[in-house]
């Protein structure tokens, strides 16, 4: 199988991943989606113990592809529900994955790209890297990931970055546990490495019963939630404040909020 939109090699029982579409900053697109799930099935029935994600150029992931973000605020309800249920799969793939996910943070990690890191095992990064639930910015909603960041970093630390999509840098990334590790841009490969060698050094049968111990403990509220995730992800994507934030966003100017009745967020009579 080829891949148009990452490489995939496995080596010494190391499968690694590497998004490669630095001309875009490696951001998600439907085919990125397609081609991460053919790159885990891979890595699934390779003989590789642990897997390493990682970008190409001066960016991890930022966000979606510009050329797909500028038709879905004209989609339909079920299309949205759709690609809406595609990115669910694809996180919900990684954060369930049978063998450990390490992820190489080699650069900015924005929206999407943040989601990825989200659902990482073991989550590396360059003192430079950005991080970012950029979605509220843009009049969209980080309905899946949140699913996932609550149990990673807790609540109270998951609240301010859903609700702001502010910026943080490696070092607050690191004090609120979302990523293990800050590396230079020099060792960050070398130590995911070091990390998977760590895993392969340890008992096969273990590390496999180890994941699938942890997923049990939530799969069933997880599973759940992703639905309601879903639904909110696509329903959102008819409001006003959407089409603003991505006409906004596309036009690199700031939003003008439609007024909501309350503060509730609801769409305003017409």
């Amino acid at each position: 199988m080829g891949f148009h939109t990452l490489t995939y090699q496995c080596e010494e029982e190391i499968a690694t991943i590497a998004l490669t579409v630095p001309e875009k900053r490696n951001a998600i697109s439907s085919q990125m989606i397609t081609d991460l799930l053919g790159a885990l099935l891979r890595a699934e029935e390779d003989p590789a113990r642990a897997v390493i994600l990682t970008g190409s150029g001066k960016a991890f992931c930022a966000g979606m592809d510009l050329d797909e973000l500028q038709s879905i605020s004209k989609q339909s309800l079920q299309k949205s529900l759709e690609d809406a249920r595609r990115m669910s799969k694809m996180l919900y793939r990684l954060f369930s994955f049978p063998k450990p996910v390490i992820c190489a943070i080699n650069g900015a990690a924005i929206g999407g790209g943040c989601g990825l890191v989200t659902v990482a095992d073991i989550a590396l990064a360059v003192p430079e890297a950005k991080f970012s639930y950029s979605e509220v910015r843009i009049g969209f909603m980080p309905a899946i990931v949140a699913v996932f960041l609550r149990r990673q970093i807790g609540d109270r630390h998951a609240r301010p970055l859903l609700l702001t999509g502010k910026i943080i840098d490696a070092a607050e990334a690191f004090r609120i546990g979302l990523i293990a590790e800050i590396v230079s841009a020099e060792a960050l490969m070398e130590r995911a490495r070091a990390i998977a060698r760590s895993i392969i050094a340890a008992s096969p049968t273990a590390v496999a019963r180890t994941k699938h111990f942890l997923l049990k403990f939530d799969e069933t509220a997880i599973r759940a939630e992703l639905e309601l995730a879903i639904e909110a992800n696509a329903d959102i994507r008819s409001t006003a404040d959407f089409r603003e934030g991505i006409s906004a966003f596309l036009e690199k100017r700031p939003p003008k909020w439609p007024k909501s009745p309350r503060g509730t967020g609801q769409e305003p009579e017409k």
